[in-house]
């Protein structure tokens, strides 16, 4: 349960808190209700972020070893980061995502989102399909990030494989063979980062002009190339295939009755693509008047959360500006709340609003598929195509 279906399994009643076993037997507290889950990511002191990025499967020793082989480390820096440097760190990367830096991207990326839908439309207009996942939204929040960070100058693809293949090597269930195949991947591609850390401008160069040791300045291009902007192009494709369902709100939207800020807070409380976050006790407590021993892991269900009655007023309905609808915790809270909130929102906005008549007499010829994986639901593909048309062959 803890790795598939969590869409469906939102629906189902769970308590505020209750205790599940995953896939290894190893136990923990799955925390459901908007007000402890909110409380637990607002106490970093008695909660603590050490295990964010622990690996959900433990990996064989040649796995281990292969990443050792290529130098592979991930000190405490942002997400996994409870000790006195974090501030520090995450002050730098706020910095370098400050808004008004986000603002100046908007015209250039409206302007790529333009030109790509045009295209699609004409794919469109011409009977065949498009995949809005692999031809709109998959590199967009990379090319943004690469250009507000100074990211290394690798290729698009082999960015989004290693992002990718991060997210299912840290956080889903996985055979021996699968995580040493993963681990190669991985490992491979932080010798790149580690490369780039030494020598890179941007963010990296400010990074070490600060002090952060090589292996710190690694970690946030780490976090930021898997978090930073492959969550982005997830929550971009669930978002857009959630308008495909939702006529009215487009409706709405083209009317200027709906607002697109409004719409996309409505998809991060319903569509989010981090499903749930870790945090572990950090000494013998008690919540929700549950007993938590000192240690004991924590599954804080954020999607779970976005749908809490107590907070939201319909919450299984897709309904932009209703109440309760901004107070989704896609983003975290606290100390650690995502230091990219307002890029993300910013791209989703461009994407909304440029692209959602494409989602207009179409149908879907393939819906986005996403694997067993603890945290991040990794949408691969969003085909359309016009009404009429004929299927996909295979699809």
């Amino acid at each position: 349960m803890l790795f598939s279906s969590w869409e469906s399994a939102v629906e189902a009643p769970w308590p505020d808190v209750a205790e599940v076993t995953d896939h290894v037997g190893v136990r923990h507290l799955l925390v459901t209700r908007h007000a402890l889950v909110r409380q637990v990511l607002a106490d970093p002191v008695g909660y603590r972020p050490d295990n964010a990025l622990d690996a959900v499967t433990p990996m064989p020793v040649t796995a281990l070893r292969m990443l050792a082989g290529h130098r592979f480390r991930l000190p405490p820096t942002l997400a996994n980061n409870s000790g006195a440097s974090h501030p520090s760190i995450r002050a730098i990367v706020a910095d370098a995502l400050h808004p008004t830096r986000v603002a100046a991207q908007r015209p250039w990326l409206t302007a790529l989102v333009r030109d790509r839908v045009a295209r699609l439309g004409a794919t469109l207009d011409a009977g065949r399909p498009v995949d809005l996942y692999a031809d709109l939204a998959a590199d967009l929040p990379l090319l943004v990030l690469a250009r507000l960070v100074e990211l290394p100058d690798a290729p698009v693809g082999a960015v989004k494989e290693f992002a990718r293949a991060a997210l299912e090597l840290f956080w889903a269930p996985l055979d021996g063979d699968r995580q040493v195949a993963l681990a190669t991947e991985v490992g491979r591609f932080h010798r790149v980062l580690r490369d780039f850390a030494a020598t890179g401008g941007g963010l990296a160069a400010d990074l070490r002009t600060a002090g952060h040791p090589p292996d710190v300045v690694v970690g946030a291009l780490f976090f930021l190339l898997v978090a930073g902007q492959e969550t982005t192009s997830q929550f971009l494709t669930l978002l857009l295939h959630r308008l495909a369902g939702e006529p009215a709100v487009r409706a709405g939207l083209r009317t200027g009755e709906i607002a697109v800020g409004d719409v996309v807070e409505e998809g991060l409380r319903l569509e989010p693509p981090i499903v749930t976050w870790r945090r572990v006790a950090a000494a013998d407590t008690t919540l929700g008047g549950t007993a938590v021993p000192a240690g004991t892991s924590i599954v804080l269900w954020l999607a779970r959360a976005g749908r809490d009655p107590a907070v939201v007023e319909s919450p299984d309905e897709f309904r932009p500006g209703q109440r309760g609808s901004r107070r989704h915790l896609a983003f975290g809270a606290g100390a650690h709340r995502c230091v990219g909130d307002v890029l993300a929102r910013m791209e989703a906005a461009v994407v909304v609003a440029e692209a959602v008549h494409l989602l207009d007499g179409v149908r879907v010829v393939r819906p986005p598929w996403c694997p067993d994986n603890l945290t991040f639901r990794m949408p691969d593909a969003f085909v359309i195509r016009r009404s009429g048309g004929t299927e996909l062959t295979g699809s």
